[in-house]
């Protein structure tokens, strides 16, 4: 899914991602044959996964493997509780444009 804001102000450039995730999904993470891919936090459920406890913040929540694998194949998409710096973008005003199943980024 790639969504691209147009006519605002702010960054309003395109994010999302072209890859096919469930292909790279590793096998702790997957959901039944590889229908789709959880998330290291609904699949474990432990607190430096989820970012909760002792793990609440940006000092101590760090990016996972998982998080890393998933960033990796989509660098502008979140990834984990605190991956603010490169995947928050403010775009006020805007009209958006949402495309599902893109062959690949436009801007």
């Amino acid at each position: 899914m790639i969504v691209e804001g147009s006519g605002g102000q702010g960054t309003c450039t395109s994010t999302g991602c072209v890859t096919d995730l469930n292909q790279r999904c590793p096998t702790e993470l997957k959901v039944g044959e590889g229908d789709a891919c959880k998330s290291a936090c609904e699949a474990f459920g432990t607190p430096e996964y989820c970012c909760s406890g002792s793990f609440n913040t940006p000092a101590t929540c760090r990016p996972s493997v998982y998080s890393q694998m998933f960033k990796s194949a989509c660098p502008k998409s979140y990834s984990y509780a605190y991956d603010d710096a490169t995947s928050t973008f403010t775009c006020t005003g805007a009209d958006y444009t949402i495309a599902f199943c893109p062959s690949s980024l436009t801007r």
